[in-house]
């Protein structure tokens, strides 16, 4: 017998005959009033490659529930569901606590692969549903399931949102600050400019600052090159300023739920109607 499934359970051996080296993915099995689920564990470790820890449910015709992990236990599918539940709470405190592009590419590394885990077992749960149309344990499972993959879509959503709100909002900050450096040099550049015609003028007159102050300032040269020289200046330094852009709106702080520099913090999101009943 394949030792995937315990020997003990007595399943027609077509659903046996079904196994491979491994469990596969999740799926739904029935052949002879027998249901055999394939579902996996959910895990947050990202680094576990691309096999998944599979858990066996085996339904057998009276309604008896069985586990390849916890053997025979009342509410096993309900439990399976639950696990999920925790972990997507879990994700939910993370995402309102993330504040930099860190936090963010880490929870989304996490929630990629239990979103993609909750959907398929969404997806398994229905064709047990399709199967075992009278069993209402498998129909509340169902439903929290589908509740679950939806809050993990919202939480990717939010994460990636987040991640993208941080990267613009250090490209803004960035170039603000690089506006702000345009801004002094030019500021630098028209005081040159004041300046530069009378350096200009003393050189060419070749004005000599040996000569006494009580001497120099009753000389009309002096007078005329340093009239000269500053409304030289302030014209070009006007030229100048003309050509700058006016100043764009300052960069205000933003209250949004996304980042470090948000205002105030955002309350965790409700959890849905159906987790809180189920759970």
């Amino acid at each position: 017998m394949n030792s995937i499934v315990p020997e003990t359970w007595k399943i027609p051996p077509q659903l046996i005959a079904r196994f491979g080296d491994s469990a596969g993915k999740q799926r739904a099995m029935n052949a002879e009033g027998h249901l055999l689920l394939v579902l996996h564990n959910p895990a947050l470790d990202n680094n576990t490659g691309l096999e998944r820890k599979a858990k066996l449910l085996w339904r057998a015709p009276s309604g008896a529930w069985a586990c390849n992990s916890y053997g025979s236990e009342s509410d096993l599918l309900k439990k399976h569901v639950a696990s999920f539940a925790a972990l997507v709470e879990q994700l939910e405190n993370q995402v309102q606590e993330a504040e930099g592009a860190d936090d963010y590419f880490r929870l989304l590394q996490a929630i990629g692969p239990l979103h993609r885990s909750s959907r398929n077992l969404h997806s398994t749960l229905q064709q047990a549903r399709e199967m075992v149309s009278e069993d209402r344990e498998i129909i509340v499972a169902r439903d929290s399931a589908g509740d679950i993959e939806r809050a993990l879509e919202l939480l990717h959503l939010d994460a990636k949102n987040g991640l993208d709100y941080t990267v613009a909002r250090k490209s803004e900050l960035q170039s603000q600050q690089t506006y702000e450096m345009a801004v002094s040099a030019h500021r630098l550049n028209i005081l040159a400019a004041i300046f530069f015609p009378i350096t200009a003028l003393s050189s060419i007159f070749a004005m000599n600052p040996a000569l006494a102050p009580e001497h120099l300032l009753h000389t009309a040269s002096f007078w005329t090159v340093v009239g000269a020289g500053t409304i030289s200046g302030l014209l070009l330094s006007r030229t100048l300023s003309k050509t700058v852009q006016s100043s764009p709106k300052p960069i205000v702080s933003n209250r949004s739920r996304y980042g470090a520099q948000a205002n105030k913090k955002v309350k965790p999101k409700q959890k849905t109607e159906r987790l809180r009943q189920a759970f």
